[in-house]
């Protein structure tokens, strides 16, 4: 498996602070195929901020982080649990979650053994959502700015997981 990356301990209340949010009609798409809302398990938590929008949905809401000061400011409602540790090897049960989660996070796991757990966790006819943001658009002047800002100035910044978003 390969390493984890941990790039956000050190910010986390700042990222908290300035983490987009994601529209309502994307969870009521999500709830829209859902059979069960037992158990749901939002992987690369972060904040919470998804695992928070679905516990309003679900019995237990389960997220995990491989940052612990990232899920210490998290909000802690009563049927979210919080764990610290990898997305690719848990300690959850096997056959036990209706839906699974990633919001931008998916490039930071290893794919191959994320997918083996995914299986291996889901119940049958378990969902797995993954979705993330691209870059703002506005007008062909200022998104032009931004597009040299992005792959010119930080671009070298990047790790190289960060292709997985951009395509």
């Amino acid at each position: 498996m390969k390493e984890a990356l941990d790039r956000f301990s050190g910010h986390s209340k700042s990222y908290k602070k300035f983490r987009p949010v994601y529209p309502q009609t994307l969870y009521t798409e999500l709830l829209s195929h859902m059979d069960s809302r037992e158990s749901c398990w939002d992987c690369g938590t972060g904040n919470g901020q998804v695992a928070l929008a679905l516990a309003r949905y679900f019995q237990t809401v389960y997220a995990s982080d491989i940052s612990r000061e990232q899920i210490q400011n998290a909000e802690q409602p009563k049927n979210v649990q919080f764990h610290v540790e990898r997305a690719e090897s848990t300690s959850f049960e096997s056959n036990f979650f209706d839906l699974i989660t990633v919001a931008q996070a998916i490039h930071w796991f290893d794919l191959d053994a994320f997918g083996k757990e995914v299986y291996r966790v889901s119940k049958n006819g378990g969902l797995l959502a993954v979705w993330g943001y691209g870059l703002l658009r506005i007008s062909k002047k200022i998104d032009a700015r931004i597009d040299a800002f992005y792959s010119g100035v930080v671009g070298p910044y990047w790790d190289r997981e960060r292709r997985h978003i951009d395509n």
